[in-house]
């Protein structure tokens, strides 16, 4: 082996000498130093076996070549391609001069990079690559073996940047290499191609090529064979495990080891083995968990070498499959997932390294239908990512993220470089106008605020149903399945998806599952998992195969009709009115007495949408309570009548109309016909006279209903209101503390209204006059202990 690297070194001086610091071969001048003549040499007889040795030396030339990234250009994508994307951390590498026509490698520092002569001994490698590439290439294709194994049509074009290859650029070796050692691989292919000839191709003839040196001749090759040949410091220098073509690595437990070291070898290498790349793809493919989590212990933050590795995995539609699941599964446990590889490594990946991941992923991707079968996944999981890394930041994570932005210039949230990543597959799923349009209306800030984000995922389900419903009905199905499974970290996102395209679903299939979660949060304590199932049920409600299901919801509905929030309130009702709406379902006495109670205190709502549709709600109440429970709803029928009559004299048409026509009808219900005259004659203080004196003793309870109204902002409501007691004043008991008690809380309110309206204050000191009168004509009662007054 000593020997061998020493004819590496001479080799290269050989080669220096002949060139110097000139240009490329190409320019060499005509004085540059002639190659010895073979008889000079006192090893060169030729044998037997040195004539077979020739032909291999060929193909060590041919795979040096390629080592060296100069190959025919072919449209396949292979891991060769892989390697010449831009940088992905281009402050790793330094600025290097402008070279002119002659090119770098690795080698030059392995033999300290200068000769005898003080000249740069590497300038001679290029002439080893140009016109002998087709003769090369044709014979790779007769050889049993050679150094490097490269995948069937691997060669494929170098893309640089933008997609554009110069003629320099595909000679030359990677000018990175001048600041790192070769690998050993490098250093052995050199030799092997030195030992067996300086023959370059059949077509192309040696003689210009410069014979080594004795070795006696080089003072300096001893330092370099005892570097070349010093033991390997780590595990991970060793050459790889032995891999087989069709059944991969020997053992599963070598997966590890093989990943760790391609990714040592690659941080160490500019310019690294295709055929590392290639066996790490194999072994990818084989056993995608082991490579997965191994690789993201190795590189969580994804540098340069992971990136390799990475694209190098996309670069094959059937291993990508693979990969995908894999970092899913990391992805969707925040903030880490533990997973123990084959050889026993427990070491926790953080989930902010998986989608670190799928954006490195994503700058190439171009296997369409890989992305499309896992894009519901995908997707769910990283606006999982943002919710959680809005609400929740562990110290450990925010450390580990701080690093990656840092190394890589990404944003310094890590729930803004989830939203960029959703930004980016949407863009890869052709969604360009739904990026736009949640830009437009502002979604992504939405959806970066805890507070906000439900309804910034319902906008883009909205946008998604619009734009690409395919797209949307495979996510829809995604969190169906999600749903039946009962994950509790995933429902404020599922609800909040589901609740837009619920009307398009078929609730033969699933409608079980959603009625079933959404009847879960209808008892939620958080107000926006209330809203979102309550959305639900409102749109299941409307379909007629869930009638029953919504029906068994009554009890938790009813519990929501005293809930304070007005949308909530307003969306009950709209369940219920669906539920009773064209159907015929009768409604049971329990369920209508709680409505009846209910309802009552809506019609004074501040609300105008939820008065009416209250108003409509008790007329279908009273249309299809059962039989049976007619007689026990007529206390509350009475008890709405003066609520329903005082609406009738509001402001809103609407809203006065649907009053009158509900309060007709209640009186049908009481078959109070001398009533229902009244009104229907168009003498409404007639009806308020008969209606107090068939019920004196409900007077203290109507006086009540008509005191909020006293302070209403509606003039004809005061005046009507004023009107009102001043008829039943004179109906209250003698002697009664609780009539005396309303007396005075309603007297202390009307004196307040003598600086109204000339009308106001008129009907005001009339009231007043009369409620005087009838209280001095009664004795006053007895007190017998202090009690609160009416408010």
């Amino acid at each position: 082996m000593a020997e061998r690297r020493f004819s590496l070194c001479r080799f290269l001086r050989g080669k220096k000498k002949k060139e110097g610091p000139g240009p490329a071969p190409a320019q060499q001048p005509e004085e540059a130093e002639q190659p010895q003549p073979l008889q000079e040499d006192p090893g060169r007889d030729w044998t037997q076996e040195q004539d077979r040795a020739r032909g291999r030396f060929r193909r060590a030339a041919q795979a040096f070549l390629t080592f060296l990234g100069i190959r025919r250009r072919k449209t396949r994508i292979t891991p060769a391609e892989v390697l010449a994307q831009p940088d992905p951390t281009p402050s790793e590498h330094k600025a290097h001069p402008e070279v002119g026509t002659a090119s770098t490698d690795g080698t030059a520092n392995c033999d300290s990079a200068v000769t005898d002569d003080g000249t740069n001994s590497n300038t001679a490698l290029p002439e080893l690559t140009m016109e002998a590439d087709g003769a090369m290439t044709e014979g790779m294709a007769d050889t049993e073996s050679t150094p490097v194994q490269c995948l069937p049509d691997a060669p494929s074009r170098d893309v640089l940047g933008d997609g554009a290859v110069s003629a320099q650029e595909a000679t030359e070796p990677d000018r990175d290499m001048e600041q790192r050692p070769p690998s050993v691989s490098q250093v052995a292919w050199v030799k092997e191609e030195e030992e067996e000839g300086p023959g370059v191709a059949p077509a192309e003839q040696p003689e210009e090529v410069e014979q080594p040196q004795p070795q006696q001749e080089d003072p300096g090759q001893e330092s370099c064979a005892d570097t070349d040949s010093r033991p390997a410091q780590s595990r991970n220098d060793g050459p790889p495990p032995e891999v087989s073509e069709e059944n991969g690595v020997s053992d599963a437990k070598q997966v590890p080891a093989l990943v760790r070291n391609v990714h040592q070898r690659l941080a160490a290498s500019a310019t690294p083995e295709e055929k590392l790349l290639a066996e790490f793809l194999r072994v990818t493919e084989a056993h995608p968990a082991d490579a997965v989590v191994t690789l993201l212990h190795c590189a969580p933050s994804c540098d340069r070498a992971a990136a390799i590795m990475w694209r190098t995995i996309t670069s094959s539609g059937r291993t990508v499959g693979k990969v995908l699941p894999e970092l899913l599964c990391v992805m969707e446990n925040w903030p880490m997932h533990s997973m123990s590889t084959s050889d026993g490594d427990e070491t926790d990946v953080f989930a902010l390294a998986a989608t670190r991941v799928i954006w490195e992923i994503l700058q190439m991707f171009r296997f369409t239908e890989s992305l499309t079968e896992y894009s519901p996944h995908l997707l769910v999981a990283l606006l999982f990512q943002v919710l959680i890394s809005t609400e929740q930041m562990p110290e450990e994570v925010d450390t580990f993220w701080r690093g990656c932005w840092q190394q890589h210039d990404l944003p310094t949230e890590p729930n803004r470089f989830a939203v960029l990543t959703v930004k980016a597959l949407l863009c890869h799923l052709e969604c360009e106008e739904v990026v736009v349009s949640m830009e437009r209306k502002r979604g992504w800030d939405t959806l970066l605020s805890p507070d906000t984000y439900h309804y910034a995922v319902g906008l883009l389900a909205r946008e998604m149903h619009g734009v690409s419903s395919p797209l949307c009905s495979r996510i829809t199905l995604h969190l169906l399945e999600l749903l039946s499974r009962e994950e509790p970290h995933l429902e404020l996102l599922t609800m909040a998806f589901l609740v837009e395209v619920l009307d398009g679903l078929d609730m033969s299939d699933w409608g079980d599952n959603i009625l079933q979660s959404l009847s879960r949060h209808l008892r939620s304590e958080c107000p926006e998992r209330r809203r979102l199932a309550l959305r639900g049920v409102l749109v299941l409600s409307q379909d007629p195969v869930m009638a029953d299901g919504v029906q068994s919801l009554t009890q938790s509905l009813l519990e929501l009709l005293w809930d304070a929030d007005g949308e909530l309130t307003w969306m009950v009702l709209s369940v219920f009115i669906n539920e009773v709406q064209d159907r015929g379902i009768p409604i049971s006495t329990p369920t209508a007495l709680d409505l009846a109670e209910a309802l009552q205190t809506l019609f004074g709502y501040d609300n105008i949408h939820v008065q009416l549709l209250s108003i409509h709600l008790f007329r279908r109440v009273l249309k299809l309570v059962v039989e049976e429970g007619k007689q026990p709803l007529q206390t509350h029928v009475i008890q709405s009548l003066l609520p329903l009559f005082f609406l009738s004299h509001d402001e809103n048409e609407r809203l006065a109309d649907a009053s009158w026509e509900v309060l007709i009808r209640a009186l049908r219900f009481l078959k109070r016909r001398d009533l229902k005259n009244l009104l229907e004659a168009d003498k409404p203080w007639r009806f308020c006279n008969c209606l107090v004196e068939s019920e004196k003793k409900r007077v203290v309870e109507f006086m009540c209903q008509a005191l909020p109204h006293l302070e209403s902002p509606q003039e004809p409501l005061r005046e009507a209101a004023l009107r009102f007691i001043g008829i039943a004043a004179k109906y209250l008991r003698k002697g009664q503390e609780e009539d005396e008690l309303i007396t005075e809380v309603i007297t202390d309110t009307i004196q307040g209204m003598t600086a109204d309206s000339p009308a106001i204050s008129k009907r005001a000191a009339e009231t007043l006059k009369i409620i005087k009168d009838v209280h001095k004509s009664k004795p006053k009662p007895t007190p017998k202990s202090k009690s609160t007054r009416f408010r």
